[in-house]
């Protein structure tokens, strides 16, 4: 099935002046009608089905398929009856504002994709754990859940399902590795948000110990329309570009002549989003590299441009989509400023818990730094290669260091001249 050209379920209805959509605007335009189709004509087991038939996959970064992770979580009599649902709303990805969007104009599809979500895995409570300093999204998503929960779709026996569940908004303390989701969950009960061991995975045992599912906002935002429109309808929204279902939302940030948002069929490429959507860079600049999805993604090079906006080929291509929102570096800027920028926040952002994270990035930040000074020493570089080594994946406890590594390294492949640039100039100064 081929969807047309037009059709963005996600954004179809943000107001062009931002403002959130009230419950009963909300109502007219269909909204929880998948509510009341869910609990009314399918089971929990149903409404799974429909979203792992679609193929819809995670849209927080890891791509990790939606149904099948809400597969995971114990069924049936023999189950733990406190279940939770996490919605992970801390978006502090740099270069990443896509959740913002949807939170804010229309708090009332999260709400009720929650509710759907909640239904298929029988929580008993549901959080949004909202970035902090997103206050206005914190002042609509609470205004928007006190509205549902009035209206009976929330709360005790939801229309009379027999089902219950409690939504509330969880606002934390502004940390990056609240984005893991153990981190997140040790920061909701609580606690100092250091990753978890896994396994237990969040699934089996996550909050206060119970079966925990936890998806990124985009994520949860598609399936109202899922349960509407049926798996077959959502797939064919790709337009035949991708293997994946439905659209993204895909943005630009950096010096391009429109920076932005836009719904788009999912498998895009880069160069529509960056030289259509976004108008290309600024007059008198090129671009130099980008970064697909967010500040813990490998450089690419324009000659990339024409690649899928997929999780599959972008990782093809050696980096990975992530959040789907284009970072994009212009030919007049130093590579070593944007990457000391990069690992300079990484190393703020370190919880501390593992000693390649803790001492390995301000180490990496401290060389980078000389670098861009031109203050290099012999031996700097090959340190650095050894770094994107000590702490890649499998060598810290979580996906954090790694991350901080996939610019660096990438940079170090594509642009090591301007690496090397630093040290020759510490060189002749130390000569003179």
């Amino acid at each position: 099935m081929t969807a047309p050209a037009e059709i963005r379920p996600l954004t179809a209805h943000v107001a062009a002046d931002g403002a959130p959509l009230s419950l009963k605007i909300y109502e007219a335009t269909g909204g929880y009608r998948a509510v009341r189709k869910a609990l009314k004509d399918m089971q929990p087991g149903d409404v799974t089905k429909t979203v792992k038939d679609a193929n819809l996959r995670g849209r927080g970064g890891a791509g990790f398929p939606t149904g099948v992770k809400w597969g995971l979580v114990p069924m049936g009599d023999a189950a733990p009856k406190s279940k939770y649902l996490v919605c992970n709303a801390d978006e502090m990805e740099p270069g990443t504002f896509k959740d913002r969007l949807l939170m804010e104009s229309t708090p009332h599809q999260l709400v009720e994709s929650m509710i759907i979500a909640g239904y298929a895995m029988q929580a008993t409570r549901a959080y949004i754990f909202l970035r902090g300093e997103y206050v206005l999204a914190a002042k609509n998503l609470n205004a928007a859940i006190a509205e549902a929960n009035a209206a009976g779709y929330l709360g005790q026996n939801i229309l009379g399902s027999g089902w219950s569940m409690d939504l509330h908004v969880h606002t934390g303390a502004g940390r990056y590795i609240c984005g893991e989701e153990t981190a997140l969950i040790n920061s909701l009960e609580g606690r100092r948000a250091n990753p978890r061991a896994k396994p237990p995975f969040p699934a089996i045992a996550g909050l206060w110990g119970k079966p925990t599912v936890v998806n990124n906002v985009e994520t949860l935002c598609n399936v109202p329309h899922i349960i509407n429109n049926g798996a077959e309808w959502f797939v064919g929204l790709n337009q035949g570009k991708s293997k994946d279902g439905g659209t993204k939302l895909y943005g630009v940030s950096g010096r391009a002549k429109k920076t932005g948002l836009w719904e788009l069929p999912i498998g895009t490429t880069a160069r529509e989003i960056l030289e259509v959507h976004a108008g290309g860079m600024k007059d008198g600049l090129n671009l130099k590299c980008w970064l697909p999805g967010g500040a813990s993604t490998d450089f690419l090079m324009p000659e990339h441009l024409d690649l899928a906006m997929d999780f599959d080929t972008i990782a093809k291509a050696g980096s990975r989509m992530g959040t789907g929102l284009l970072t994009v570096v212009d030919d007049k800027q130093n590579i070593l400023s944007v990457v000391r920028n990069l690992e300079e926040f990484f190393a703020r952002e370190s919880c501390g818990w593992c000693t390649p994270c803790r001492d390995g990035l301000p180490w990496t930040e401290k060389l980078v730094r000389a670098l861009e000074r031109g203050e290099g020493q012999e031996g700097d570089i090959e340190t650095l290669e050894q770094l994107t080594r000590f702490l890649g994946p499998g060598k810290t406890f979580c996906a954090h260091a790694p991350g901080a590594m996939e610019p660096l390294q990438s940079a170090l492949k594509f642009f090591r001249a301007e690496f090397e640039a630093g040290i020759k100039k510490a060189s002749a100064q130390a000569a003179a």
